[in-house]
């Protein structure tokens, strides 16, 4: 009986679920029937060609949702808008490998799942111009690829006929974050499933390029919108773009809820222009703490994920065992296959060669107790997104851990191999408070986490060793070497206390508000999460549903972030609120 009642309400969910489905697709089929009947472009207005072809395959994630969306705002505003368009043009991309190796035990990534990709774009494009781009095998740049292995393929350069791009074509350095991010790791092992997957995306990414500049040359474009120009379908095409002169804009996730962020630069670096004489006022003040209160008790979602399902302070037995020691400091890690990690990988080569370095300054300093937390995202329950190369990993590598159960926060420190009793590592799936930790510390130490720029508004000293957003400004301690930096946490460990200096927590707040409420353009009139229609059950964390608006709303006049993006794209104006 109790088989047969789970059973009913699988079965319920499920079509709770394709009926939310269906009700959706009519939506956006009544939405971009009402643009192309209103759009009137203008004939002496050159087109703005609109790219993402690694953002979904068949449902709407808040970044395929803001490229849709900007491009039905431009089209009613008059400008001719291109979408360049996967028709099977890749051997292998980057999302269909990503779920063909996290739920299949085979060692080559099945095909592609074109046909649902393909529907999902004849649906979100209907009425536009479409331009698509298909794979075909270059015989040439296929020979030159066979008998390499991972570093020479990571490092691949080809030269492509001169008629197409006067400069060879970096085609390894396109692939390789991509490659990492589907994946899950960053150290590639020389074998031949991730050579074969790193021949494929070449191959690809030569095919996007070369496609997407004969686009160019033809439709005579102003500009081009891409997706976050890390993966490699959007990493080549702006490339080739770029080589042609075209200017380019890429959009990520804001910070805010349904918000994203536009820039001629690299989103996944976050530029953010901070006017020397911006001061906040009291209202902007009172804005952002109320902001900081909630997000440091967890509520707060970044990509449409909420990490903190719950959140515990330390308990009695964690602090009874931190009592032993003289200070504490926490370590706060990154995701290392994060987009991210692109930028931030200055200092070191990469978040593990800064452990590496951590660990050596944990055994010089037994008097401390380190806490090595895992971040949120690196285990992701319920998703393809867990990690292969994790901080999990690396403790127990290291025979460095003092275990901590979640439960209880009991510590057990394992003997023998050289652990470490000074050592507290929490896994990712541990919903302890970081910031009761931040509040226990002496300082902090992170790589390019964004917990580093919460700490120092929370008044503490923060040794980052990646390249972060913040860090383009004064608000943590970012050493330029490994030695400087080595030499920096003996200094504040072995100093009576850590002083931060005023500009930092200046810097810190003005930066936070600015990136929050000015940068962050919000889409939060025309989207909700996915299930939202009729109270459908089970959402995909990070997939958007567009709400019941009318088409009118999408013009420039009754929507400043629309007016915004009209403003920067068309009129290169910045892409912030007034």
């Amino acid at each position: 009986m109790q088989s047969s009642r789970k059973l009913l309400n699988r079965l319920s969910r499920r079509m709770s679920g394709w009926q939310n489905q269906l009700r959706h697709r009519r939506r956006i089929a009544r939405l971009a029937r009402q643009v192309a009947e209103h759009a009137r472009p203008q004939a002496d207005t050159a087109p703005v060609l609109v790219f993402n072809a690694s953002t979904r395959l068949s449902g709407l994630s808040l970044n395929a949702a803001f490229s849709l969306l900007t491009s039905w705002s431009l089209r009613l505003g008059g400008v001719p808008v291109i979408h360049y368009v996967c028709r099977q043009g890749m051997s292998q991309c980057v999302l269909g490998s990503a779920y063909s190796l996290s739920t299949s035990q085979q060692d080559y990534p099945a095909p592609p799942p074109c046909a649902a990709c393909t529907a999902q774009s004849d649906r979100l494009y209907a009425g536009g111009i479409v331009r698509a781009f298909h794979y075909q095998v270059e015989a040439d740049l296929a020979a030159s690829l066979a008998g390499l292995d991972v570093p020479a393929l990571c490092s691949f350069e080809y030269s492509a006929p001169s008629e197409l791009f006067p400069e060879k074509m970096p085609l390894g350095r396109l692939v390789l974050p991509s490659l990492r991010w589907a994946l899950r790791r960053h150290t590639l092992p020389d074998d031949e499933p991730t050579r074969y997957l790193l021949r494929e995306y070449i191959q690809s990414a030569y095919q996007v390029a070369v496609q997407f500049a004969s686009l160019i040359r033809s439709a005579r474009p102003q500009s081009a919108v891409i997706f976050n120009g890390i993966m490699y379908p959007e990493a080549a095409a702006r490339w080739a773009a770029r080589q042609l002169g075209l200017r380019t804009i890429a959009h990520e996730v804001g910070f805010t809820q349904f918000s994203m962020f536009f820039t001629e630069g690299e989103p996944t670096a976050y530029p953010i222009h901070l006017p020397e004489d911006f001061e906040l006022t009291l209202e902007q003040n009172d804005r952002l703490d109320e902001y900081l209160a909630k997000r440091f008790q967890g509520k707060f979602t970044m990509a449409g994920i909420q990490f903190w399902p719950e959140m515990h302070l330390l308990d009695a037995a964690f602090l009874e065992n931190a009592a032993r020691f003289q200070q504490i400091v926490p370590v706060f890690t990154n995701v290392v296959y994060d987009t991210s990690q692109v930028h931030a990988n200055v200092i070191f080569p990469h978040m593990f060669a800064w452990l590496d370095l951590v660990l050596e300054v944990i055994r010089s300093h037994p008097e401390t107790l380190f806490v090595i937390r895992a971040h949120p995202d690196e285990m992701r329950p319920g998703t393809a997104k867990q990690s292969n190369e994790s901080v999990r990993q690396w403790v127990a590598q290291q025979k460095a851990l003092a275990q901590k159960k979640a439960h209880g926060n009991r510590v057990n420190v394992r003997p023998g191999g050289g652990a470490l009793d000074n050592v507290v590592f929490i896994d990712s799936q541990e919903y302890i408070s970081s910031y009761d930790l931040i509040q226990r510390a002496k300082f902090v130490i992170v790589y390019n986490s964004s917990i580093g720029m919460e700490a120092a508004l929370l008044h503490k000293a923060v040794l980052c060793g990646g390249q972060a957003r913040y860090t383009q400004y004064p608000i943590v301690f970012f050493p330029q070497s490994p030695d400087e930096y080595r030499q920096l946490a003996h200094e504040f460990l072995q100093a009576e206390q850590v002083d931060v200096p005023p500009e930092f927590i200046r810097n810190a707040r003005r930066f936070l508000y600015y990136q929050l409420y000015r940068a962050s353009l919000p889409m939060s009139d025309y989207l909700q999460v996915e299930g939202a229609l009729r109270g459908a059950s089970t959402p995909r964390k990070g997939f958007v549903e567009l709400r019941d608006f009318s088409w009118q709303q999408l013009l420039p006049e009754h929507s400043t972030t629309m007016q915004v993006l009209h403003e920067g794209i068309l009129r290169k104006k910045p892409f912030l609120l007034p």
